[in-house]
């Protein structure tokens, strides 16, 4: 989804994954800053509409119906009001259906009954009967290597389910750790409600519970590390590399869905470096990931969850769904976001660099090249203004130029500009490839990430 583009998908429920309400995105203006988070947001200002925004996050469980909004659902982060309401899906929520098994005999059935009972007879027993059996034992062999079931015996000892809360909101999502002494890391949009006196809960496969306090969050990359107290002994996950990923490539993801702890689904790589923009709950600041798409069953409670290979290394943070809405009858659409086998997750060689950077230091830096870019109407970012010094203006960029590749990545629009420089470090050197031909060398700047 791009800014003002007119050829974005129109279907459907953005589950922006937290718990409760968030006030409506408005449409941005075209000409997003490209890395000024410390400017004043242009789309925050009293009396405009909040952006509009597909893509969302699957972390807590309440929806919300965003009236307008030609993508549907929003499900922002752990929000919900005071005096906390049923919730429309999760624990308690389960039916059991019932399974009717018919006994038809005849024709071709009551020819191969007769052919059991006859060759029971001549041993002089009655016919056989599953029930009689006994038991078989219990296999306890290793699950074959690169399966499913081996990947989940790896991963889901080091997968937490953190419940959070605020002064009026909560909620529930999920995290992985990274270290035997208690470091986690999430999504941002998962812990921020407990940023400003809130509390986090850590809830351990075991059932073990221990209280955890945020170490340092990036909205603009929806990251977070927390801090589990007290904790040790714990069970680090294993670090794989995204950039070595191919679609089509198995891969499982874990989290707690609708407050179902300790789940797991499997899927495949859809596509990688998806620009994906899903609007902060506080509509303050906007985070633009390439992300890597997978159909692996993704829904509200997963957020923050990991997404892993078949060697059981972690290759993505679950962050993102795409829900299209539902008819309900009447002109009812459906509110509560769900899987619709698009899911979206940060590739782990981007979240890796911003969460060790948050453990040194409790804050993170965002890369930016210090313009303001939009949509080019044939294709690609087109730049409207450079900031005075900036690395857009050190490289010889100007209002005007389109940047249709960044070093061997096509770029399509605004948004993908914006995430193929995030997605980088500060002070790397990145090849912009102009609409004229013309190829610009720009070192990538960093600023530190204002947060609230």
């Amino acid at each position: 989804m791009t800014e003002n583009d007119p050829n974005a998908p129109q279907a459907g429920g953005a589950p922006r994954d937290d718990a409760q309400p968030s006030q409506q995105d408005a449409t941005p203006p075209r000409g997003t800053p490209l890395g000024a988070e410390q400017q004043p947001n242009p789309w925050s200002a009293q009396g405009a509409q909040q952006p509009q925004y597909p893509w969302t996050s699957p972390s807590a469980q309440q929806a919300h119906q965003q009236p307008g909004s030609p993508y549907g659902t929003a499900v922002f982060p752990v929000q919900q009001p005071a005096i906390p309401q049923q919730r429309g899906s999760g624990r308690g929520k389960l039916v059991a259906g019932i399974a009717v098994l018919a006994l038809v005999v005849g024709g071709a059935a009551g020819a191969t009954g007769g052919y059991l009972a006859g060759n029971s007879g001549q041993g002089g027993g009655s016919s056989y009967n599953a029930l009689t059996q006994p038991v078989p034992s219990q296999q306890t062999g290793n699950a074959p290597a690169g399966s499913v079931e081996a990947v989940a015996q790896k991963v889901s000892p080091s997968v937490v389910e953190l419940v959070v809360a605020g002064s009026q909101e909560q909620g529930e999502g999920s995290g992985f750790v990274l270290s035997a002494d208690g470091y986690v890391l999430t999504n941002n949009h998962v812990v921020e409600v407990a940023a400003n006196g809130g509390t986090i809960q850590a809830v351990f496969p075991n059932g073990t519970k221990a209280p955890a306090s945020i170490v340092g969050r990036d909205p603009t990359t929806d990251i977070a590390v927390v801090k589990v107290q007290g904790a040790k002994n714990l069970t680090p996950v294993e670090l794989g590399n995204s950039d070595a990923m191919k679609v089509g490539q198995s891969v499982v993801a874990f989290g707690s869905p609708f407050e179902l702890a300790g789940t797991v689904t499997s899927g495949i790589v859809s596509a990688l470096h998806r620009p994906v923009r899903a609007g902060g709950s506080s509509g303050d600041q906007t985070t633009v990931m390439s992300a890597i798409q997978t159909d692996a069953a993704i829904n509200p409670g997963n957020s923050g969850g990991p997404l892993v290979n078949l060697g059981g290394q972690v290759i993505g943070i679950n962050s993102a769904i795409y829900s299209p809405q539902s008819s309900g009858g009447f002109g009812q659409q459906q509110t509560q976001a769900t899987n619709a086998g698009i899911g979206f997750a940060i590739p782990i060689n981007q979240a890796r660099r911003t969460a060790q950077e948050i453990i040194n230091t409790g804050k993170a830096t965002q890369t930016y090249i210090g313009a303001n870019v939009s949509d080019a109407q044939s294709g690609g970012a087109q730049i409207q203004s450079v900031q005075a010094s900036s690395p857009a203006a050190q490289a010889g960029l100007k209002g005007g130029d389109v940047v249709v590749k960044v070093d061997d990545l096509v770029i399509n629009d605004a948004d993908g500009l914006i995430a193929a420089v995030r997605t980088r470090a500060p002070n790397d050197k990145a090849t912009f490839t102009l609409s004229d031909g013309r190829t610009v060398q720009v070192t990538l700047g960093g600023q530190p990430v204002q947060v609230k």
